[in-house]
């Protein structure tokens, strides 16, 4: 299924939806309904995805048998794991506390203790991640500049789903939708910044 070889051959590149959408020039809902089979890319981006992702064309579409060609250990090495799905990330007593458990839900990742859901509130990151959708969170404690990342602001503050941006001596949270205004972050606030974890991929609504 073209789906499952298009997942295998981006996960093998180590690419998240996000970063296959901008190499592409397309959304990333596009790539996700790709994905999970609910729309096929015409031939021209099948060709412009098979060089992105180190393969070939035939690889993707299951010519010829050529899916062997995609690394065959790929899928030894992400086996689907379950990750807990949260509704809620807080800061309290200097620790971060998952609140409104939501059950679990399968990712390829290799260490899944690592990981977890986030329920996204609000449509603050529109178009590209809509309210309701899944986000799967790497739990670290920094983030790179640009990184998009869980950040928990305010001593009982709630996280919220943001692009991480270092300007100078403060942070700026920055929501994808124009409609909402930045944070910014300094001085003494920046002690009540928390960061639970770095965005690798989000999916929509389940």
């Amino acid at each position: 299924m073209f789906a499952e070889r298009l997942k295998m051959a981006r996960k093998a590149k180590k690419y998240s939806q996000a970063e296959v959408s901008r190499l592409l020039g397309v959304t990333q809902q596009a790539v996700g309904k790709w994905e999970t089979g609910r729309s096929t890319p015409d031939p021209q981006t099948v060709a412009r995805l098979a060089e992105i992702l180190d393969t070939t064309a035939d690889a993707l579409l299951g010519l010829h048998n050529a899916a062997a060609t995609i690394s065959q250990d790929v899928m030894a090495r992400y086996e689907q794991c379950l990750v807990p799905v949260v509704g809620t990330v807080r800061a309290g007593y200097g620790a971060l506390a998952f609140e409104e458990d939501y059950g679990k839900e399968y990712a390829s990742v290799k260490d899944p203790q690592n990981y977890f859901y986030l329920v996204v509130k609000g449509d603050s990151m529109e178009p590209r991640i809509s309210d309701g959708d899944l986000a799967l969170v790497r739990r670290q404690s920094t983030l790179d500049n640009g990184d998009l990342g869980v950040i928990v602001f305010g001593v009982d503050g709630e996280g919220t789903l943001k692009k991480y941006i270092q300007r100078g001596n403060s942070v700026v949270l920055h929501p994808f939708n124009p409609a909402y205004d930045e944070v910014v972050i300094k001085g003494e606030d920046l002690d009540h910044l928390y960061i639970a974890g770095k965005v690798v991929e989000t999916k929509a609504k389940w």
